[in-house]
């Protein structure tokens, strides 16, 4: 089966998946980039890894736009990232050969829905898809398929899908010994927090401070870690001297993806913090990976998909402090709890959600479709199995 994926740019990312593609589809798969990488994704790190033979620089000359046009129309299964009718123009020639297609998106309304343009936007998402039976719907967060019901759009052709950055293997035990040896030892060692990401509004970076104000209050020990820079930096800095938590709480900055999982490798707990406007949120993937018990804001689109409550991490009402207050406090009271959720955080990641298996399920979800039609899905539960309809209400907690 011959695959080509187009999205802006190739990034560490989509690396893991775009290899596992690479192989099993043996060597009949390319990665088609439109854009040069943005400047401030390389300021984070971003675009470090060596670019592989199979991408293909469809920006770079008229040549390689005329391959990518080519090997687009040609392949048997197209997977596109992109929004824009611009975009929409490389692969509707494909289409209108009913060839199938996938579309990934994270959700589109993160900020809302403005009704009054719904009429507007439901007519120009079916004039870019919509409209075409071949193209089908991979969604990269839980609300993707809320927001293109809104439109009419892609009704019965949602799939659950997300992002995979490197799944890492590690002997479990071996993985919480080392976060017993990060401790400060002794009969009760140190519980170690991390927080990671950019330090902006919609991510909420000071909950975690307010969280490590109360803590400190309920006479907990314990060492957190926020990692990141942004426009919140020095108010999170104050934050940290007015509440005289300097002793406890530390400001890292911004780190590369490699230096960030070896914190995560370290870490008992990683908060996650974000507001709906986290469209995925990629770190999900990498701490449940590193063995932390996560606790997570319901709005984040990678939640619901990822996180069984209670079984391999914590879910709490977003923007609800003394959720996840409650949350953090079960945790640090119970290890046998906390170590429990981390092991299975792992297993989530090593076993279900990672490239290898996106890329074996997409493969055989792309061949159903292909023989059976739309009706048809091979999968009950997890990836490519069929995306319903979430509400952003549908989590209040306890």
């Amino acid at each position: 089966m011959k695959v080509v994926f187009i999205s802006n740019y190739f990034n560490h990312h989509q690396a893991p998946f775009s290899e596992a593609m690479y192989r099993l589809t043996k060597g009949q798969y390319w990665f088609i980039a439109t854009e040069k990488m943005t400047e401030e994704r390389k300021s984070m790190g971003w675009g470090r890894e060596q670019v592989p033979g199979y991408v293909l620089e469809s920006f770079s000359s008229q040549e390689n736009l005329r391959k990518a046009k080519e090997l687009i129309l040609e392949s048997d299964v197209a997977v596109f990232g992109l929004h824009g009718w611009s975009n929409f123009q490389l692969i509707q020639p494909r289409l209108k050969r009913h060839k199938l297609t996938f579309r990934y998106s994270e959700r589109i309304y993160k900020g809302g829905v403005k009704w009054y343009r719904l009429p507007v936007q439901a007519v120009k998402l079916w004039l870019v898809g919509g409209r075409y039976d071949a193209m089908n719907m991979l969604c990269a967060s839980a609300y993707t398929a809320q927001d293109y019901a809104r439109t009419r759009s892609y009704v019965n052709r949602t799939y659950k899908w997300g992002y995979f950055p490197a799944a890492k293997r590690y002997d479990p035990d071996e993985l919480m010994n080392r976060k017993l040896s990060a401790a400060s030892g002794g009969e009760h060692p140190r519980a170690s927090i991390l927080w990671a990401g950019r330090l902006i509004a919609w991510k909420y970076p000071e909950a975690s401070v307010e969280l490590a104000a109360a803590l400190r209050k309920k006479g907990y020990d314990f060492r957190m870690s926020i990692i990141g820079n942004g426009e919140m930096e020095t108010q999170l800095r104050s934050m940290i001297r007015e509440r005289k938590l300097e002793d406890c709480v530390e400001m890292l900055g911004a780190m590369s993806p490699d230096e960030v999982r070896s914190h995560m490798e370290r870490a008992d707990i990683f908060l996650f913090t974000s507001d709906f406007n986290e469209g995925w949120g990629a770190v999900l993937n990498e701490s449940m990976n590193s063995g932390c018990a996560v606790v997570a804001s319901h709005a984040i689109g990678s939640v619901p998909f990822l996180i069984r409550d209670g079984e391999n991490g914590l879910i709490y009402q977003n923007g609800n402090q003394r959720q996840l207050e409650e949350r953090v406090c079960r945790l640090l009271d119970d290890g046998e709890f906390r170590r429990k959720l981390a092991r299975e955080a792992y297993r989530t990641i090593s076993g279900e959600w990672n490239a290898e298996c996106a890329a074996e399920r997409l493969l055989l979800l792309a061949g159903t479709l292909m023989a059976k039609g739309k009706a048809q899905c091979p999968f009950g539960e997890g990836l490519c199995s069929r995306a319903a309809v979430l509400p952003n209400d549908w989590y209040h907690g306890e």
